[in-house]
């Protein structure tokens, strides 16, 4: 970094970021070339990112009025390059043997970005074809150039193509949970997955089983970040009320494991003072002089140069007690006040598009840690269920998880596979003289024996093959220690690399290059269509061909998604009727639950908190879910059979995926002057459908998860009169309570929760056909009807992208260079 750009962050109040500029070697030029998506990776507090984006695009603006030097009428974009001589270093013959199946990002060597295209790179580098975080960089830098090329204007074509260049990019990340309680090997397994040993605490420490971690990647720089974000002060007030109350109406009653967790949160913030103060005394800002951030709503930010250092450091934000030697010194622990913990590794390419979560069990008490649970788990695309290989198929705990969080995931959530995951697979026995060969013998065939026995069992879980089918489940014996250790078995044996290559796959999957570099192509294509003045005649021919297509493809849409809301009409209804019929017999079985003891204070907490209850250990207790079942079993099938996670399948029964305009075929015809804008089109289609599906994906969630809020509102006020009841025969009077609320509401609540899910899936439907049609008119008239009289010539840069297109599909068209039409 030089004194330029430590004089302009000092000028700009911008001081907390040159220690990143300075690390990340943004000097002057580096300054002035930075566009959004590094910025973003440079300046990951929002807040603190429109500042320096404001600032930096006037400091831009005045440069290229004062600067003769900068000037676009100066000096050409740096992309603007002698492109023969680079494409004879970067597009060598496609007739080599190469394996292209899965193309592997070369994830070992330097990152490319902000490396301009103009620069020669040397021919050992390209191994065969461009990088494609390279061809990446390099698409961005044109397509940042093309930006600058349009006209100031105001008119639509001009704001369509300024709109959609902005947005081109896209960040989805791929998630996949993590599950499993202490000791079961977790920490080890992420450890190992991704390649970084002390990064996860293991072994003698105790975990706590409410702070949920990320582990994603840190791209932007060398250092290992932890970031640590709390719960408000309100949220912490008010669970310290609900704390003190709950102990107190227990304090001449038998303590069991809720009590001990309650005294075992406020002893690790406050040791023995919490006992002698009441709330109001302990959110003193004393008791937060470490942590001001929590104060203040604000981010904690770790940093490290190693992984063990950082451990060390976020490990009070997470655990509750250490005999770690890096921890002795650790006299209070954080982590009741702690919402998530995001720890990012450094250059972690199979990390780049994943984030991996090490979950809580079943949620949180907290109702905002419960909330980010309940979020997470939704977005998970991949589940990880974590458990000893000793105990795999008959531990209760991991297939409790999988059947409480199975609806989250599957119709209510967008999960794809879940995989159960055996750890310490090397843990057997053996005689001292049994040789090598023959323990890994017996250590494989343990592990055959335990994925017979594990798919067995999940073979029996009706609820969870509801929502998963067979094909979605597959087991994995690892073992992290003899993956490091490397002494009895094969690196393969460990089942390691396998996870590995998974999450590899999920990284090539995103496809964020192939995306970007499409509708790239598409916008570019567009600009040199409307730059042409040939073809009137033709236009208009295909602009009606098109327009009646259109007409007839959102039929096709139309008519199926109609007869899948009918169905559902005739699912719920039943649903409404089997619920009326049965509700007060499912209330007694957990108003009446078979084990008696303590159940007055559990009732308690479940009517404190909106008919839901979750234990230290065991099931979580939740009235409204267990009143929306049969609603819910009516329409699984259906729900999971119109909104599939897994294959290729689609939506709606295929409608959205096999919408098409027919553009192909009419490339084919006698429509050469057109092609470009058929290009265009074909790319919007697929961009449209790509929406779509991740609207689709994201609504169903809500959809899904309607059909208990609407219960859980009706059933409020019955559950706020309960919790007022204090004295002798409470806990009857506030079964009682309950009892006749769902009596009185059951011929109306129940259809009320129907009518609330067909409204929503029927908005849905008009949003799809509204969104589909406007889209593509939008599209068709843009490139078909409108004429660009200013639009500048992009032929240069609309070949270069169709031969990155062309690499990365690996399919050479032989209209690559469609310009040519102009």
């Amino acid at each position: 970094m030089d004194d330029f750009v430590l004089n302009k962050l000092t000028q700009w109040d911008l001081s907390e970021l040159i220690q990143t500029f300075k690390e990340q070697h943004i000097d002057r030029e580096a300054l002035y070339e930075l566009d959004d998506q590094t910025i973003a990776e440079l300046i990951p507090i929002v807040g603190t990112r429109l500042k320096f984006k404001k600032r930096l695009k006037l400091l831009l603006e005045e440069q290229n009025t004062t600067d003769p030097e900068t000037s676009e009428s100066s000096v050409q974009c740096k992309w603007e390059f002698d492109e023969e001589a680079v494409f004879a270093q970067v597009c060598p013959s496609t007739n080599k043997a190469n394996d292209k199946g899965k193309r592997r990002l070369d994830l070992q060597g330097e990152s490319s970005q902000g490396q301009s295209p103009a620069r020669k790179r040397p021919r050992e580098d390209i191994q065969g074809s461009y990088t494609e975080e390279v061809i990446l960089s390099d698409v961005k830098n044109i397509m940042r150039c093309v930006h600058q090329k349009l006209p100031n204007q105001d008119d639509k074509l001009n704001k369509f193509l300024k709109n959609n260049i902005t947005h081109l990019e896209t960040d989805k990340r791929e998630v996949v949970g993590v599950f499993g309680k202490t000791g079961a090997g977790k920490s080890s397994l992420i450890n190992a997955v991704i390649g970084v040993k002390n990064l996860l605490p293991s072994g003698s420490i105790s975990a706590c089983t409410s702070v949920m971690i990320k582990v994603e990647a840190n791209m932007r720089n060398s250092k290992y970040e932890a970031e640590i974000e709390f719960i408000t002060k309100e949220e912490w007030k008010e669970e310290l009320w609900t704390l003190f109350n709950f102990l107190g109406d227990n304090e001449n009653q038998e303590k069991d494991e809720d009590d001990q967790d309650s005294v075992e949160k406020l002893s690790v913030l406050y040791g023995e003072e919490w006992r002698n103060k009441s709330p109001e005394n302990l959110m003193d800002k004393k008791y937060f002089r470490e942590i001001p951030e929590f104060l203040h709503s604000k981010i904690k930010m770790l940093t490290s140069d190693t992984a063990k250092e950082l451990s060390a450091k976020f490990v009070k934000y997470t655990r509750s007690e250490s005999k770690e030697e890096d921890a002795k010194d650790v006299k209070r622990w954080y982590w009741p006040l702690v919402k998530c913990v995001t720890v990012r590794v450094p250059k972690s390419g199979l990390l780049q598009h994943v984030t991996l979560v090490d979950l809580p069990g079943n949620g949180d008490r907290n109702k905002s840690r419960d909330r980010m649970w309940k979020k997470v788990v939704g977005n998970c695309s991949t589940v990880w269920i974590v458990t000893e290989i000793n105990r795999a198929a008959s531990e209760k705990e991991p297939w409790e998880i999988l059947k409480e969080s199975c609806s989250l995931m599957g119709n209510g959530g967008e999960c794809r596979q879940i995989h159960f995951i055996c750890t310490k697979s090397d843990n057997i026995g053996g005689s001292d003289d049994q040789s090598a060969a023959g323990v890994r013998a017996q250590i494989l065939k343990q592990n055959e024996q335990a994925k017979k026995q594990v798919k067995a069992e999940f073979s029996k879980l009706k609820e969870v093959k509801n929502q998963f089918g067979e094909d979605c489940f597959k087991v994995f014996t690892v073992s992290s220690k003899e993956f490091l250790k490397k002494k009895r078995l094969d690196p393969v044996d460990t089942e390691i690399p396998t996870l590995q290559e998974f999450l590899q796959d999920l990284n090539e999957w995103h496809s964020e290059t192939l995306n970007y570099v499409s509708g790239a192509r598409g916008i570019l294509s567009l600009i040199q269509g409307a730059s042409s003045r040939e073809g009137a005649n033709i236009k208009t021919a295909v602009s009606m061909e098109l327009e009646e297509k259109l007409s007839l493809e959102l039929d096709k849409v139309r008519e199926p998604m109609k007869e899948t809301l009918m169905a559902f009409e005739k699912y719920l209804s039943e649903g409404v009727e089997k619920s009326k019929s049965s509700c007060e017999k499912v209330l007694k079985s957990v108003l009446y639950p078979t084990k008696k003891g303590g159940f007055h204070k559990i009732l308690k907490c479940v009517v404190e908190n909106g008919g839901i209850h979750k234990t230290k250990k065991g099931k979580s207790i939740n009235i409204n879910t267990k009143l929306t079942s049969c609603l819910t079993d009516s329409i699984d099938e259906e729900f999971k059979k119109t909104f599939p996670n897994e294959g290729n399948s689609g939506p709606f029964n295929r409608v959205i995926n096999t919408f098409s305009l027919g553009t192909e075929k009419l490339m084919n015809k006698e429509c050469e002057n057109v092609k470009l804008q058929l290009t265009f089109l074909k790319t919007e289609e697929e961009k449209m459908k790509t929406k779509l599906n991740k609207l689709i994906r994201e609504r169903k969630k809500t959809i899904y998860s309607s059909l208990t809020t609407t219960i859980e509102e009706t059933m409020k006020e019955c559950y706020d009169g309960a919790k007022e009841i204090r004295g002798e025969g409470s806990l009857e009077k506030m079964r009682e309570t309950i009892e006749m609320h769902v009596h009185d509401s059951k011929n109306v609540m129940f259809a009320q929760a129907k009518d609330a899910m067909m409204k929503q899936l029927t908005d849905l439907k008009l949003e799809i056909l509204k969104k589909l049609e406007s889209t593509m008119q939008e599209s068709i008239d843009l490139s078909l009807k409108t004429d660009g009289d200013s639009i500048p010539d992009v032929s240069v840069e609309l070949e270069m992208v169709n031969k990155y297109y062309n690499e990365l599909t690996e399919c050479p068209d032989d209209d690559a260079i469609l310009c040519s039409s102009d």
